[in-house]
Parts: structure tokens; sequence; C-alpha cells
């Protein structure tokens, strides 16, 4: 999907720094669309359902972590990119467990940003849409990968593209231990630098959320402790 075909989403207070992140993402071939509110913000992605968000934290209306908790709720599940002015883990680990893609901290290099962008869309709308027509399982859970849809009984799951990716990558190897770093190296691929284990670790957590029937006692995606993570068989 070339750029000029991708729609994106910036949320973001402050008018000089939305001016500057619309016209360096746009010089790359991106149409950029600025809400400067997080009320707003929600309303055009329900609207009109842009490729990827970002998403700056602190908003006049209410913190970044609740709107990104929000559109997920709603079923958005386009890549959600968080900008925030600290680099304390606890807001890192709190925007992914909000159900957010990636964060950015600020002061960023526009290089880094735009990498991470394409990162995301690559991971999101480029990998996943030229995978051959396939169905898996997990327990009484039916993966599609050709749609991206996840279901129990019918029922679907709303699953975020790198929850897909992890499920998809695990029922492609059931049984198999994997470590936090392979995880990493297989799910997040070439873009692996930029990721570590509390990142895989909030997207287990949040998989579980989703997919299992007792989350705080999984039956499907399992601990092996000391070394990872493995999907019963």
């Amino acid at each position: 999907m070339p750029p000029q075909t991708q729609s994106i989403l910036v949320i973001e207070d402050d008018p000089a720094v939305a001016e500057a992140l619309v016209e360096g993402i746009g010089t790359e071939g991106y149409q950029v669309h600025w809400e400067a509110t997080g009320t707003s913000g929600v309303a055009y992605a329900r609207e009109r359902s842009p490729h990827l968000v970002v998403l700056d934290v602190r908003l006049p209306d209410g913190s970044g972590f609740d709107f990104c908790r929000e559109m997920r709720q709603l079923g958005l599940r386009q890549p959600i990119l968080m900008l925030t002015v600290q680099s304390d883990e606890v807001d890192k680990v709190l925007g992914l467990e909000m159900g957010a893609d990636d964060y950015l901290t600020k002061p960023y290099r526009l290089r880094e940003l735009i990498a991470r962008i394409r990162s995301l869309l690559r991971r999101a709308y480029g990998e996943l849409s030229s995978v051959e027509a396939d169905v898996l399982y997990a327990g009484d859970v039916t993966i599609d990968r050709t749609r991206g849809s996840v279901a129990r009984d019918g029922r679907a799951l709303n699953l975020t593209p790198t929850e897909f990716r992890l499920l998809v990558f695990l029922a492609q190897h059931p049984g198999q231990v994997f470590s936090r770093a392979q995880l990493i190296e297989n799910v997040w691929g070439s873009d692996a630098e930029f990721y570590d284990d509390k990142t895989v670790s909030v997207h287990i957590r949040r998989l579980r959320e989703k997919i299992e029937a007792e989350p705080s006692d999984p039956s499907l995606v399992l601990t092996v402790p000391g070394l990872g993570y493995r999907l019963a068989t």
C-alpha cells in the first residue's frame, strides 16, 4: 500500500508541534489530518477510520491514555503511536496497556518518528495483507489470516494488528517455547531494535485478556518460567 493511499490522524493540542508533524509526515507522501483535542480526534477516527493515529499523551480535554483506551473500546483497530514528554517506564507500559502499539518520547527526531510510522503501517497492512488464505486455531479460538480476524464461538475478538501477529506466530508453532527476544525477532522483525522485553510482556497480557476465558489463569498462551511463552497444544 503506497503512502499516498494511507491516511494518518495526528491528535496534538500544540499548534506549532502539530504543524511540524503534519508537514514532516506529509513530506513522506502520507495524507495527514490534525485534531487538537482527544474528543474530536476520537470522533474523527471513528468516522473516517485513518490507517494510523499519532496520539499525544497530554491533551487539554483529558489524558491520551484514556482516549487510546476509548478508541480500542469502540473497536478501532488501527495502530496507535503515542507521544509522551516523559521517559518514565511506567508511562510507556501504561500506554501499551491502554491499547497503544508503540510510543515515542519527546524530544524525538522526525526520522525516527517516520521509521516508527512505517514500521506500524507495514505490520498492520503490508505483511498481513499478503499472506495466503489460511485458518489457524488456538483452542476454541479461530484465526483467519486472510481477513485478519479472530473469533471464539462465532463472536469476533477485537485484536490490534500487533496482537494479531503475535497470536498468528504462536498458533503457527503450537507447543513451541519462545523467549521474549525470539518473539521480538519474529513478530516485530526488522523493527526489533525499537522494542524490549516489557513490550512483549504487555502485549502478551493484552492478548490473554482478549482470548482467554480466564486471563488470570490462562489456558492458551502459557508462561514457561525462565524460558518464555508457548501456545497450548
